[in-house]
C-alpha cells in the first residue's frame, strides 16, 4: 500500500468513526441529510480508489484526486471543524458532482467495483445532485461547480 493509500485509509477510518458516533446521537436524527452524511466516508474512499485506477482517464483521475483532497482539507466552504459531520455536506455535494462528470466517460461497473456503500452509487449520486443547491446553499453550490472545473488538468 502506497503512502497516499495509507493516508487515505487512515482518514477514512477516522471519518467513519466520527460519523458513526455523531449518527448515534440525538442531533443526527433531525438532520434531513443523515443518509448522505453517513455515506460521506464511503464517497471519500470511492474518490480515492478511482483516482488510482488506470482504467479511468488521466483527466478524470485528476478530478477525483482533487475532490478527495477537498474532503481531507480542513479549509473548505462548510467546515467540519466547526460543525462536525454536518459540515461534510459540501464535500459530499462536490463528490457527487465530480462522480457524475466522471461517469460520462467511465464504465459504471468500474465505479461500482470500488464502492463499499450499502446503497446503489448511481442512485445516491442522483439523489445528492437533486438537492445539492439547497443542501449547501446556492452560492456555495456555484463555488463547488467552479472548483470541480479547476480539478481537470489543462490540455
Amino acid at each position: 500500500m502506497g503512502s497516499t493509500e495509507t493516508r487515505d485509509a487512515e482518514f477514512y477510518r477516522k471519518l467513519r468513526k466520527t460519523v458513526k458516533i455523531w449518527a448515534g446521537g440525538e442531533q443526527s436524527r433531525a438532520n434531513q441529510y443523515l443518509d448522505f452524511i453517513l455515506a460521506g466516508p464511503d464517497l471519500f474512499m470511492l474518490l480515492s480508489r478511482l483516482s488510482r485506477d488506470e482504467r479511468v482517464s488521466r483527466e478524470n483521475r485528476a478530478k477525483l484526486a482533487g475532490a478527495a483532497a477537498y474532503f481531507i482539507s480542513p479549509l473548505d466552504l462548510i467546515p467540519e471543524l466547526l460543525l462536525g459531520p454536518p459540515g461534510l455536506v459540501d464535500d459530499i455535494a462536490l463528490s457527487a458532482l465530480v462522480l457524475h462528470d466522471v461517469l460520462e466517460s467511465t464504465d459504471p461497473a468500474i465505479v461500482r467495483e470500488h464502492w463499499e456503500g450499502s446503497t446503489d452509487i448511481l442512485e445516491l449520486i442522483r439523489r445528492i445532485l437533486a438537492v445539492a443547491d439547497v443542501m449547501v446553499g446556492g452560492p456555495i453550490w456555484r463555488q463547488l461547480i467552479a472548483a470541480a472545473r479547476r480539478f481537470a488538468p489543462s490540455s
